[in-house]
């Protein structure tokens, strides 16, 4: 397959950074915990869990303002071992590597691996830019996957009365870098959705955002109404994402969406740059920009009560 510059150059200037969240559900309840820390919402008659949420560890990546996103990974990974309570599983949202390359791949594997947990992956943008756009990851990541994935690495699992589904939305990208699920992975979820009680709980993880965080920058999924139509008659979603690299969230009825900070760098805020990209920090200040959340909420009637921190 022939390269595409114009696509590169697209991509160069979407997402660069991730990040660590430690979540855990009760009852669908999701919670969640600073790394080192643990999840602790309480609903009576529910067994609770926790596990991580990692995004945009883009290794390879060695530019301002982080030359070395292998070292930061990898200490996020740290905190997830030392975790007192042990986590069921990770989930990265996507841009393992920055720039698909076979050692990126190698390398994020080997750090999560000291981490001892199963992992769940979907891919970013910044792991389709090989010659089969994303075959490098399917092929890597099918085989070893804990779920079966479909298509183009879509996947569902269920975890203590807990439906997930990861969801792709960077094979087609469409004009100005907007997520795209596309009819197949639609039908795909119509169908793994149908037989399902309103009243289980559902996660749902995916690299780009389901809601339109800012257009021009193409912070959203232009076919996400479709996918979240389908999720309207559960009565508790959680849907998590990476890409844009900071803290925001939004809850539309049932629905909370939450996006991920970062394990490599920040982003600037919607429309507050002339594009986005890594938003440069002081020397020393990295970590400040760097961060993790803590989520609790103690009645499923109530609303997320969300905290932000800085790995600082």
């Amino acid at each position: 397959m022939t390269d595409h510059p114009d696509r590169r150059r697209v991509l160069e200037c979407m997402g660069w950074a991730g990040g660590g969240l430690v979540w855990g559900l009760t009852g669908g309840v999701a919670a969640s915990a600073l790394l080192g820390g643990t999840a602790s919402a309480k609903v009576a008659g529910a067994t609770p869990f926790t596990f991580v949420q990692v995004s945009d560890s883009h290794i390879g990546f060695t530019k301002d303002p982080n030359p070395d996103a292998r070292a930061t990974f990898r200490e996020a990974v740290a905190h997830i071992k030392a975790m007192p309570q042990k986590p069921a599983f990770i989930l990265h949202t996507g841009d393992v590597s920055h720039l698909s390359k076979d050692q990126e791949f190698d390398d994020a594997d080997q750090i999560l691996k000291e981490a001892g947990l199963p992992v769940f992956h979907v891919p970013g943008e910044h792991d389709m830019l090989d010659e089969g756009q994303g075959k490098a990851f399917l092929d890597r990541y099918a085989k070893d996957s804990p779920a079966k994935m479909m298509g183009d690495g879509w996947m569902s699992f269920d975890h203590s009365g807990v439906h997930f589904v990861g969801l792709v939305n960077v094979k087609e990208l469409k004009a100005g870098g907007m997520g795209h699920l596309g009819e197949a992975q639609l039908a795909w979820l119509k169908d793994d959705l149908a037989h399902r009680a309103a009243s289980q709980p559902i996660v749902v993880f995916t690299h780009i955002p389901l809601w339109t965080v800012y257009q021009d920058w193409g912070w959203g999924t232009d076919d996400s109404a479709e996918a979240l139509k389908l999720l309207a008659r559960f009565g508790s979603v959680t849907v998590l994402n990476g890409h844009i690299h900071q803290v925001l969230q939004k809850t539309e009825g049932h629905v909370a969406f939450h996006t991920a900070r970062s394990t490599a760098f920040p982003q600037p805020a919607p429309g507050a740059a002339p594009a986005p990209g890594p938003m440069k920090v002081p020397a020393g200040q990295l970590h400040d920009v760097l961060g993790v959340r803590t989520v609790s909420l103690v009645k499923s009637a109530q609303p997320l009560v969300v905290v932000d921190q800085t790995l600082a």
